[in-house]
């Protein structure tokens, strides 16, 4: 990160609780009846996890799976790799994908065809951002909070090297270069 950058909000915390409410509200009436599996990607996805099951009325199992493509840096490996597999079987279950992020698909896409190899009933994707102007593979994202412009995001999850994901708000970095 430029030493120099401002931190400015993109999404405060009430546009962000709204957007969550809104998504709750729309996977509810694709899942009611259905006990998906809501499978989180962590690390940043645990904080829009958490508060958009709060918002579902309906039974569901959460399971966490972590991938990684970024090490320490900002920009993507392009090299996925299953750093923490699903502890839930999800043959012949619905799971609905939550995501932080969708930025390259890059990862998106990879978590995708690794679950359908495991022959679930369907697989949606839930992004609470999305970041079509970096997408390098298509990816299909079913329920999206935000589409946000090419900027590196931090808040609400998000991070940058492992730091601000405790911000209420969803934050750009003014000045990055």
């Amino acid at each position: 990160m430029n030493p120099r950058a401002e931190l400015r909000v993109l999404f405060n915390r009430r546009e962000i609780e709204a957007a969550v409410r809104r998504l709750a509200s729309e996977i509810s009436q694709d899942y009611r009846n259905k006990n998906p599996v809501l499978l989180g990607i962590l690390r940043g996805s645990f904080v829009f996890l958490a508060d958009l099951i709060r918002h579902l009325d309906f039974p569901l199992e959460v399971d966490f799976i972590e991938l990684s493509s970024y090490g320490s840096s900002t920009q993507t490996s392009g090299k996925i790799k299953v750093v923490k597999k699903l502890e839930t079987p999800v043959r012949d279950h619905d799971v609905l994908i939550v995501e932080d992020i969708v930025d390259t698909g890059l990862t998106t896409a990879f978590l995708i065809k690794y679950l359908k190899r495991q022959k679930p009933a369907s697989v949606r994707l839930c992004a609470l951002t999305d970041k079509p102007s970096r997408r390098e593979v298509p990816v299909k994202i079913d329920y999206i909070g935000f589409t946000v412009p090419n900027k590196f995001l931090v808040g609400y999850g998000l991070d940058a090297n492992q730091k601000f994901r405790n911000l209420p708000d969803i934050c750009y970095f003014e000045g990055e270069a």
